[in-house]
């Protein structure tokens, strides 16, 4: 597809990604936000919902609009938060949150969510390994306080980071939450080749258990990649057929200033801007797929439709070496991987065994709305 002519958002649904605030109650240890240089350079949002607004009316018309509430932590600007759900009733909204503060959010408000994404790292000990003392714990009683509230989808954000974690810890997120989305860490030093070697044998039990039953298995990934291997219409319809990380075609990063970003760990980068809320302006990503990527030539494309935008453009078009040694090729690795096991297990046969109701599910969950197929 030729993109030298597109529109500024492709399709007719668009993503609107709120830091609410740079600010966080945590310090992970791996915070792609805060190796970016962006985090706590912000503290709220310095437009209004006014601004927003006339944004939205006038850049984008003729969009479905749908807003994630992001940071830094955003439940630290919860009045923000409220004020954009008051605003625009008729969207979609979702929350990606650390869990810390989420006994606070206004009850009457949790109905309205569609998608909750709680960010952990596993199980208990490792949770709190890399995000803080009882942080796990604490998190677990505030989805279990909202659960009753809640009209949406419970989605555990697993950053899949330490070589240790294992299938059962995986596994048993799906005792709290409805889905599970994990996503391959982006760090140097955790792809070693016997660390490669553990997360591949996890694969193979989460393979496995997702076509041992003839129902969904709500690890988000797993579905990912079954849907575009059994229905590749699907994705191809989702964002014109490209990367399945969006920030090329309709997700729109608007850093609490205002300024539009094409990727949310290129916000201290001005080459990667391309709008502002309070200028009321907008272009196209400059975030584009690019002739020295070897997606399209890869044997992972029909499931995996392009990976993480700012990993390609770094290891590819910046060119680090490094960076694509250490970090994409084992990730682009892991997602082969897993491609070739959910193939050995003839997905379409199974899914002819799958009810209506599953079927439908697996090829159209809101949850693709939100998150990255590939992980």
């Amino acid at each position: 597809m030729n993109l030298n002519n597109s529109p500024a958002v492709l399709g007719n649904k668009v993503e609107l990604q709120l830091f609410t605030t740079l600010k966080c109650n945590l310090r992970c240890s791996y915070c792609a936000v805060d190796e970016s240089g962006a985090l706590r350079t912000y503290g709220n949002t310095s437009y209004s919902v006014d601004e927003l607004e006339v944004f939205v009316n006038t850049q984008l018309p003729d969009k479905e609009v749908y807003f994630t509430f992001f940071g830094g932590e955003p439940l630290l600007n919860i009045e923000f938060i409220k004020s954009v759900m008051n605003r625009f009733p008729k969207s979609n909204f979702q929350l990606q949150t650390n869990g810390i503060l989420l006994h606070n959010f206004p009850q009457e408000l949790l109905p309205k969510i569609s998608s909750f994404l709680i960010s952990l790292d596993g199980g208990e000990v490792i949770t709190n390994t890399y995000r803080g003392k009882n942080v796990y714990g604490r998190v677990m009683k505030n989805v279990e306080l909202i659960r009753p509230h809640v009209k949406g989808m419970l989605s555990a954000r697993m950053t899949w980071h330490d070589p240790n974690t294992t299938f059962e810890e995986m596994d048993a997120l799906l005792d709290t939450f409805d889905l599970v989305y994990f996503q391959l860490a982006q760090s140097v030093g955790v792809y070693k080749p016997e660390h490669m070697v553990m997360k591949k044998l996890v694969i193979d039990k989460l393979v496995d258990k997702f076509f041992a039953d003839d129902r969904i298995y709500g690890f988000v990934p797993l579905m990912g990649i079954a849907r575009n291997i059994i229905v590749p219409g699907a994705a191809a319809a989702q964002c014109s057929g490209l990367t399945h990380c969006r920030v090329s075609t309709n997700l729109l990063n608007i850093r609490p200033d205002g300024k539009i970003f094409a990727c949310p760990d290129f916000t201290t980068s001005p080459e990667f801007e391309h709008g502002s809320v309070k200028e009321n302006r907008l272009s196209r990503s400059p975030l584009q797929m690019h002739p020295d990527m070897p997606c399209y030539t890869c044997e992972a494309h029909e499931w995996c439709r392009g990976n993480c935008m700012k990993n390609l453009h770094v290891a590819y078009v910046r060119k680090d070496e490094d960076y694509r040694r250490d970090v994409v090729d084992p990730v682009c690795e892991l997602i082969r991987y897993m491609g070739r096991k959910i193939v050995e297990k003839n997905p379409v046969e199974w899914f002819s065994r799958l009810s209506l109701e599953d079927q439908h599910t697996l090829v159209s969950s809101p949850i693709y709305e939100y998150v990255e197929v590939m992980p």
